[in-house]
């Protein structure tokens, strides 16, 4: 017969490690548990201690029906439900009588009124610890059948609650405490073998880091370093620190790159689980509002609980991805646009959730109802227990949930006070600083010193579970002993070492960057070894790119490339629009990443505060455009009055208005709507500054031309064929685009172009020409009027400034301008499909949207000027035209 007995430990490290050895040494009859799950066991049934999220909530509700004295103006304040259950806990741990301190306290009162309360809203068979205690007391003489003999293994401290209890177990069954040394058995009656430390402790390595990440970093190089060299495995390695907030997402993030098995006994952060990121998404939409990317997001993570989003077609998003949709209306609307488009209608099953997740925080139950199931549901609703919905980004960062990763076979990252409970070999610990070891002792919030003296509410202080933790930790690790500390902290201040450090000892100083054997990840071991990356193909090739990029002189990554490339040779061959024939020449190598190679600007699909300039302005292009529409042919754009140009533009302001929130990324509505409306003023001045005296004109906005490709609406009609090619004279180059506005009188004896320009006018706008290649419009829209309609003798084409005062900017010479545009472009094409292409001064524009590709150092264009005007030819003298 089996005989049984009962080992209790401390921590989840520890019942990891003692039942892994015993079923190595194929022990039965031994139970391994907690002192809280043997008081639990003894008192029968399916007794146990509630949890901290049933405490949460009970004490919510508690709060909630209000009726107290000093904390009834706070009740209601965030973070107090988890301070109450915090103070409650100190008093239940310790064994404080909450009835006879409220005889003196009011503040006492009401936590004793907190705690009546709770007692009747905790779920069935979930108890305080005080009456598990007294209910495995009333049970104390089946002890020998249910426990048999206990020992208390490594335990180096046991809260005052459970004292009554292990004293009274002492008179039915052997109980025994091996300690380590340094615990805290003053108080027990029974024997005590104190476990002797390690006969050859390690002799501590003192170093610093240059912050906590560094520390984190060095550590899992050490880790590597012991299990490449065969000194330890995975299961005889700690990581600790005296609190694990501060290195958990390093840790976390450092154990995926390095593939190492790492576990949390003390519970994984929930946000570093899929479970918990469903839920952050779900918070991003309440908290934040919808758009498109937080729903994309929220369906991705969801769908496959068996929601009602599973039962959404696989292309209920087959939406434009640049518009924000920050409304159900908006959705609404777009669907109605794209919706034929898909395989099935999304909208009777999104329209009521997007109409339920609008409602934000206020929705965070039928939300979570809807959405989340499992252990997701789980985390969610310890958040909102613990604080209201609009703090859920904060306390979600703080829940923990249990890790899947067995400790007994991973290295363990841990709180030294559980690892005080089970040491390890090898052991590294974090964060020795000053201000993180050991941690400072504060009063509590709710019942401070002057109240409950802090002696009595707390016996085991974090001051003293620190010290003693560090002595049993360094005591008992007998083949490896770090001791790491990092100099600045999180926020960048600087670190003072922690007073239970040696300041005798010597201390290695760590830098980030440096040589090391045995490397974390291969991204660590790249950087770490300066020859292996210079040898990498991808860092390699990185590094070289960098240090030519340093020298004066054009090198192979300064737009080297073979002569007559087909990419390049094809991206000159099709019809170029005015700008990109303006960054052929002004940015020859912009041209080549931008028209040859693909290269695009990541698009912000966030919803923005303004339009970007060029937006801008295409907005007040399309006002132009409609506006002028309604009045072409009747009664005619140049013959309507002031208030006919005006109605009209009403016209197209409503449907912009309504529209383009739909097709891209606009500012919020009231944003949005301010913005049309000084878009508007702006088309009002363009098109109603000056007086047409001609007879006849008819006009067009947004007219085509050169473009092979165009679809023409046969039901409208053109000055002239818009797939006709235009060719640039003197080169192969041809041109296509879309001129802002063609005025044509009848019989076409005489044309104007215009184009509108809404950015700020320039100083020398009246000596301009072609600006170096920067103010292409008028050439390149006359010389398609002298293409397209050669009957016509009069060609007009001027630049209209709308910012401010309308200012207009005709071309004197369009026969010449064309000339030289010519001569500009056979230059700059003779010089494309060369073996060097060089960045022109558009790669230094400001606006340049491909700013990211170039180097971030301002000096790279001084220090190269010399080398690239060389390898450029003749284009620096184009580039200084007017």
């Amino acid at each position: 017969m089996t005989t049984r007995r009962t080992v209790v430990v401390q921590g989840q490290l520890a019942v990891a490690a003692h039942r892994a050895a015993a079923a190595r040494a194929g022990l039965n009859g031994l139970q391994i548990m907690t002192v809280t799950h043997l008081a639990s066991r003894l008192a029968g049934g399916f007794l146990r201690r509630a949890t901290r999220e049933e405490l949460e909530e009970a004490v919510g509700r508690a709060l909630a029906d209000g009726g107290f004295g000093e904390i009834e103006e706070a009740r209601h304040f965030p973070g107090m439900i988890r301070a109450v259950t915090q103070t409650l806990g100190k008093v239940w741990e310790t064994g404080l009588n909450l009835t006879e301190l409220a005889k003196e306290s009011a503040r006492a009162a009401d936590l004793t009124l907190v705690e009546r309360r709770i007692r009747t809203r905790l779920p069935p068979m979930a108890m305080l610890p005080d009456d598990i205690v007294t209910s495995a007391l009333a049970r104390i003489d089946i002890a020998p059948a249910v426990l048999g003999d206990v020992t208390l293994d490594d335990v180096h401290f046991v809260e005052p609650v459970w004292r009554p209890l292990l004293d009274a177990l002492r008179a039915v069954v052997s109980v025994g405490w091996n300690a380590p040394a340094g615990a805290d058995t003053a108080w027990f009656g029974g024997a005590v073998n104190t476990i002797p430390e390690a006969a050859t402790q390690a002799s501590p390595v003192l170093v610093t880091c240059a912050d906590p990440r560094h520390e984190v970093l060095e550590a899992f190089r050490w880790a590597r370093r012991l299990m490449a060299q065969g000194k330890a495995t995975a299961e005889q390695i700690a990581i600790a620190a005296a609190s694990t907030g501060e290195w958990d997402d390093h840790v976390v993030a450092l154990a995926d790159e390095t593939g190492l098995r790492v576990s949390f006994p003390h519970g994984r952060p929930c946000l570093a689980t899929v479970d918990g990121q469903r839920c952050a998404a779900l918070a991003d939409v309440l908290l934040h509002g919808l758009s498109q990317s937080r729903l994309r997001r929220l369906v991705s993570l969801t769908r496959g609980q068996g929601t009602t989003i599973d039962q959404l077609p696989d292309d209920w998003s087959n939406l434009p991805r640049n518009i924000p949709l920050g409304s159900t209306a908006e959705w609404s609307r777009a669907y109605e646009r794209h919706a034929q488009a898909m395989t099935g209608d999304p909208r009777p099953i999104l329209m009521p959730l997007l109409t339920l997740l609008e409602r934000g925080p206020e929705a965070a139950g039928d939300a979570a109802r809807t959405f989340l199931r499992g252990r997701a549901r789980h985390i969610w609703d310890r958040a909102t227990s613990a604080a209201p919905a609009a703090a859920l980004e904060l306390t979600l960062r703080s829940i923990r949930v249990e890790d899947e990763q067995d400790p007994a076979g991973a290295i363990a990252w841990v709180p030294a006070w559980q690892l005080a409970a089970a040491p390890r070999s090898f052991v590294r610990l974090l964060g020795l600083t000053g201000r993180s070891w050991p941690r400072a002792t504060l009063e509590d919030p709710l019942l401070p010193d002057h109240m409950v003296s802090a002696k009595l509410l707390d016996l085991d202080p974090p001051n003293e579970a620190d010290r003693r933790a560090f002595a049993i930790i360094t005591g008992y690790a007998s083949s490896g002993l770090v001791l790491s500390r990092s100099r600045r902290d999180a926020q960048g201040a600087l670190t003072g070492p922690s007073p239970l450090l040696d300041p005798s000892q010597p201390v290695t100083t760590l830098a980030r960057v440096s040589s090391v054997r045995h490397a974390a990840s291969e991204a660590d071991r790249l950087s770490a070894r300066p020859s292996e990356t210079a040898s990498h193909p991808l860092s390699g090739t990185a590094v070289r790119c960098w240090q030519n990029w340093h020298r004066a002189e054009p090198t192979d990554h300064d737009g080297l490339i073979a002569p007559n490339h087909a990419v390049i040779v094809r991206s000159i061959t099709v019809p170029q629009s005015p700008t990109s024939l303006t960054r052929l020449l002004r940015d020859p190598l912009g041209f080549v990443w931008r028209y040859g190679l693909g290269w695009r600007r990541l698009e912000d699909r966030d919803r923005p505060l303004m339009l970007q300039a060029d937006e801008f302005g295409t907005l007040v292009h399309e006002l132009l455009r409609r506006t002028v529409e309604v009045l072409e042919p009747l009664p005619g754009f140049t013959v309507a009055s002031h208030d006919e140009i005006a109605t009209a533009l009403a016209a197209a302001v409503q449907h912009i208005t309504t529209t383009w929130p739909l097709e891209r990324a606009v500012p919020p509505h009231v944003l949005w709507v301010n913005t049309v409306r000084q878009a508007s003023e702006m088309a009002l001045a363009g098109l109603t500054w000056e007086s047409f005296t001609e007879t006849g004109t008819r006009s067009w906005t947004e007219v085509p031309f050169g473009d092979d490709k165009a679809v023409v609406d046969a039901d409208r009609e053109w000055p002239w064929n818009p797939t006709l090619p235009v060719p640039i004279p003197g080169t192969a180059v041809t041109i296509r685009g879309k001129i802002d506005r063609v005025d044509v009188r009848s019989g076409a004896i005489a044309v104007r172009v215009t184009d509108y320009k809404t950015g700020t006018r320039p100083d020398d706008v009246a000596a301009r020409i072609i600006a170096g290649g920067s103010e292409l419009q008028r050439v390149l829209y006359g010389l398609a009027c002298r293409t397209l309609l050669p009957d016509t003798p009069a060609i007009r084409a001027r630049l209209i400034y709308l910012k401010g005062d309308v200012l207009v900017s005709p071309l004197s010479d369009l026969d010449g301008a064309i000339e030289q545009v010519g001569r500009f472009v056979t230059v700059a094409t003779e010089h494309l499909v060369s073996t060097r292409v060089v960045p022109g001064p558009g790669a230094e524009d400001r606006f340049n949207d491909l700013n990211l590709a170039l180097p971030a150092s301002p000096s790279y264009f001084r220090r190269k000027q010399v080398g690239f005007n060389a390898a450029a030819g003749q284009l620096p003298q184009y580039w200084e035209l007017p």
